[in-house]
């Protein structure tokens, strides 16, 4: 009888688990909806999870939109004069156009970052999987995960974010870009000599490794450098800038063993060139480009990270470690699949699914700022002889086939932005 008894306790206990585990999965695979390949069919919530209705696109967005304000919101602002910041505004005209747009998203990974239930669990560049360990030794010395003290005192925030395109060449957009209260430049765009068109200002520079700029003198003075990590190398990078460490440049097909790169490092200590080892003198600054395809970057203590780069990057950043911030890597995974829809692919990079830096600081804008505008946005394919940036000759024909981006989806998530007034185009490019 008592072994009856155990055999039936083991059976019922066994039946639990069973049901408690097929109601884990369901729920996660609930969760994981939002996430499917662009392929799939969605079916769309808004954010107090309602299915919404034939009106809605397969993302969310309204299917007809209109450059007139809602009827609420037109009241709620009739009131503001022309040119006076209105509080909410774009989240409040988001949400008209796209009910699953939640607001509260920190701008800035702060020491909270391992409880971020929506980007613990994917890897770069949609989360923060498996780079605990550098990111807490990055804040543990930053600091500082929020705008300037007088920035996050503002009652009402307007943001520009400044793309490279050469729309804004010639457009003396300048004096209206320096106006607003936070400008947001991306990569290394250059200020100096272009501020008839860009402005002078500058109070963030998004960029990523191998966008940032390499000479130190080309940085401003006041602006908060922010990486944007697409790969885990870029939390590496990011945490040897902090920390102003060296950096050694061994060029690719130089034969170095590893033995004797370690060997040359240890020995850059005592006598920084031999005949046997790169003129190590040049530490900190990479050798030309042209040897960086495929490159090894060799690290103190031995460290190596191969194959991390697809072009040379900056190893010195003129700014000390409270004027640097880590974006939150929420705004790249909402931007590629919840607003833009590209292909899930299990949560991983692959072809076509990475956002563009311009439509990740929008993202970000949307969140943080409570007026958005844009400024140097936009590729015109049927322009092949028009400028492809502002700051130099390369013309619009140069443009290849993206492996990572989807340049056309993009395009259209801006538009709805704009046609909803959501965003302002001040170049008129999107």
């Amino acid at each position: 009888m008592g072994l009856l008894v155990f055999v039936r306790n083991l059976l019922l206990a066994l039946c639990l688990f069973l049901v408690l585990g097929f109601l884990y999965y369901s729920a996660w695979k609930l969760h994981l909806l939002q996430w499917e390949d662009s392929n799939s069919l969605l079916l769309s919530f808004d954010s107090a999870g309602q299915t919404l209705g034939t009106e809605y696109d397969r993302l969310g967005f309204l299917l007809k939109l209109d450059s007139k304000l809602p009827a609420e919101l037109a009241t709620k602002y009739a009131n503001f004069s022309e040119g006076a910041c209105k509080p909410g505004y774009a989240s409040a005209l988001m949400t008209a156009i796209f009910p699953r747009f939640s607001k509260p998203a920190p701008m800035f990974l702060d020491n909270s970052f391992r409880k971020w239930a929506r980007i613990r669990e994917f890897v770069p560049p949609f989360g923060i999987k498996g780079q605990d360990n550098l990111i807490k030794a990055i804040l543990s010395v930053t600091k500082e995960y929020r705008l300037t003290p007088a920035l996050d005192s503002l009652q009402c925030r307007r943001c520009i974010i400044v793309g490279n395109g050469g729309v804004l060449a010639n457009k003396s957009l300048g004096s209206r870009i320096d106006d607003y209260d936070i400008v947001v430049r991306l990569n290394s765009a250059p200020v100096k000599g272009f501020e008839r068109d860009v402005g002078s200002k500058t109070t963030l520079r998004i960029t990523y490794p191998e966008g940032a700029m390499q000479r130190p003198e080309q940085y401003e003075r006041d602006s908060l450098f922010v990486l944007a990590g697409f790969k885990w190398q870029d939390f590496k990078w990011l945490k040897y800038i902090v920390y102003k460490e060296r950096v050694i440049f061994f060029p690719v097909g130089s034969g170095y063993s590893e033995k004797s790169k370690a060997g040359c490092i240890s020995r850059s200590l005592a006598a920084p060139h031999t005949g046997a080892c790169p003129d190590l003198t040049k530490a900190g600054t990479f050798l030309e480009e042209g040897v960086t395809r495929n490159a090894t970057h060799s690290y103190p203590q031995g460290e190596s990270a191969s194959d991390g780069f697809w072009k040379s990057v900056a190893t010195r950043v003129p700014k000390e470690p409270p004027e640097i911030r880590i974006l939150n890597p929420y705004f790249i995974q909402e931007a590629a699949f919840t607003l833009i829809g590209l292909p899930f692919n299990n949560g991983l990079m692959g072809r076509g699914n990475i956002p563009t830096l311009g439509s990740v600081a929008v993202t970000m804008a949307l969140h943080g700022c409570d007026e958005v505008a844009v400024a140097g946005f936009g590729y015109d394919m049927n322009t092949p002889n028009a400028p492809l940036h502002y700051y130099e000759t390369v013309r619009m024909a140069a443009i290849k086939e993206s492996w990572t981006h989807n340049i056309q989806r993009e395009k259209e998530f801006l538009r709805k932005l704009v046609k909803a007034r959501v965003i302002t185009d001040l170049s008129s490019g999107i």
